[in-house]
């Protein structure tokens, strides 16, 4: 029997933050979340210095699990999956 590989999961939505500023990131992030599905991933895009460590602190204090932070060229690259 041929062994099942399994894929990983794309985002189920891509919230595109570039050129807004703290607070903005977070609050939409905050927002955006309640659109997916539990269990699903949203991507965030934002280039503002401060959303790496603010985007960190409030997946942290909300219980959403962040997957990774990317960093690229003029920004940052979060994948956050909805816990709850």
């Amino acid at each position: 029997m041929p062994e099942k590989t399994k894929k990983s999961p794309g985002p189920a939505k891509i919230l595109d933050c570039r050129g807004l500023y703290c607070p903005e990131p977070v609050y939409r992030t905050s927002v955006e979340i309640s659109d997916v599905a539990v269990g699903d991933i949203l991507e965030v895009l934002a280039d503002d210095p401060a959303s790496e460590s603010d985007i960190t602190s409030w997946a942290k204090h909300t219980g959403h699990e962040l997957l990774s932070v990317e960093k690229r060229e003029g920004g940052f690259r979060f994948l956050i999956r909805r816990t709850a």
